[in-house]
């Protein structure tokens, strides 16, 4: 062990005397490990909250969508065999997009019409898991020669409607008669109510199958794009380029970052910013560090100037306190990692019975549309925050070991 660690270690033991700078010491490590334990807490959270949004989204929505911009797509079986055979994609399904207005009387409310092929698309989307009554299996029935219709928990809930009602589905796009446009209207039954866990979602869509799609928006054998799955969702960008190139105009691809690009950088730019905000509670601990070694540096002005006495050089004097404040830092660093590690992957549990105890509900399901508190904690984010928590403590120390290497022998002993 070299003489500067062992000396530095000692000069980390409390002595009679010098039990205040040993509070000092204490409350240095406290403050590093209080910020380390924040900062794996809430970027865990906050990940989690990440990977529980970006779950829902690819649930509902494929990994890539081909559009067609000149209008629908009329050779869609031809062009859904050749993007199978595409390396990387999975599954393809076709679909139907449009607005429309749901009415049953009472209410009314504008939402999105899906036209899907059921088969397909439980190979493309989660949309099957997330059916709460019914199943997508019955928008192919033809019970009672009413067409079915599956809607979102919470269009279900605006509209007063359950399972077996029926509702009128009205299209803008109607017939041309001598008065001009006339909307044209269907009766469709609801078959069948998902829950997606995003408000978006569950508000605004409404599912048919493809053929009633068809004959409802008269499109004939015309569907309005094709949704894939992809192997790898975090590449998704490159393969569009790729499916871009080989189709051409006026066919584009778009993954789903792209549509969904809004919310996922202002997730990334709002975990960057809590990052560096937090970073801010181990550079004031590291004030704390820095006040421990200046103190230290002042009482251990004798034992300095005897160790220059005896050859110590003005290198291995500032090793010794840089010694001690970095092993205050890692310290502090171990002690927040372990404790910020014990909360973030047993936060579902600590949160239920905090609010078990005392009552107060800290997210409210029917507000945070969550059935869950998330928590992700990634091995590189806790390397990273160690690293920054060691390297602020490391920069602390740098200042005050130099002004203790700077001491003259003569002036340190002059007065004892």
């Amino acid at each position: 062990m070299p003489f500067e660690l062992f000396i530095g270690l000692r000069y980390l033991k409390a002595k009679r005397k010098s039990t205040f700078i040993s509070l000092i010491t204490l409350i240095s490590v406290a403050g590093v490990a209080l910020g380390v334990m924040a900062l794996i807490i809430v970027l865990a959270v906050m990940t989690g909250f990440e990977e529980d949004l970006k779950e829902k989204i690819l649930g509902t929505n494929a990994h890539i969508v081909v559009l067609n911009g000149s209008g629908g797509m009329q050779d869609y079986h031809k062009l859904i065999k050749r993007m199978e055979a595409m390396d990387g994609v999975v599954a393809a399904t076709p679909f139907i997009y449009n607005q429309v207005m749901l009415s049953t009387g009472k209410n009314v409310s504008g939402v999105v019409l899906r036209g899907i092929d059921v088969a397909s698309d439980a190979k493309v989307t989660n949309l099957h898991k997330s059916m709460v009554e019914g199943s997508l299996k019955t928008l192919e029935e033809d019970a009672a020669k009413t067409p079915g219709l599956v809607i979102g928990k919470e269009l279900a809930k605006n509209l007063g409607l359950m399972q077996g009602d029926t509702v009128d589905v009205i299209s803008p796009m109607g017939n041309i008669t001598p008065l001009g446009m006339m909307p044209k209207l269907n009766r469709f039954r609801i078959t069948g109510i998902f829950n997606t866990g995003m408000f978006e979602y569950d508000s605004t869509l409404a599912y048919v199958s493809l053929r009633e799609a068809q004959q409802f928006l008269d499109l004939g054998d015309v569907v309005t794009g094709i949704q894939l799955k992809v192997r790898d969702v975090y590449h998704t960008g490159t393969l569009a380029q790729k499916i871009n190139q080989e189709l051409g105009y006026p066919y584009h691809a778009r993954d789903w970052m792209q549509m969904n690009k809004n919310i996922l950088f202002a997730l990334k730019t709002e975990k960057s910013v809590m990052f560096i905000i937090l970073t801010l509670i181990v550079l004031v601990a590291a004030f704390g560090i820095a006040s421990t070694l200046f103190m230290v540096v002042m009482e251990k002005t004798r034992d300095i100037a005897i160790l220059k006495s005896m050859g110590a050089t003005s290198r291995s004097i500032m090793r010794i306190f840089v010694f001690e404040g970095v092993i205050i830092g890692v310290f502090g660093t171990v002690v927040g990692v372990l404790g910020g590690l014990l909360v973030a992957l047993n936060l579902e549990p600590i949160v239920s019975l905090v609010q078990k105890v005392t009552g107060f509900e800290l997210f409210s399901k029917d507000i945070y549309y969550l059935d869950h508190f998330p928590s992700l904690v990634i091995p590189s984010d806790v390397v990273l925050i160690s690293i920054t928590a060691v390297l602020i403590s490391f920069a602390a120390t740098l200042y005050p070991s130099w002004a203790a290497s700077r001491m003259a022998p003569a002036e340190a002993l002059r007065y004892e």
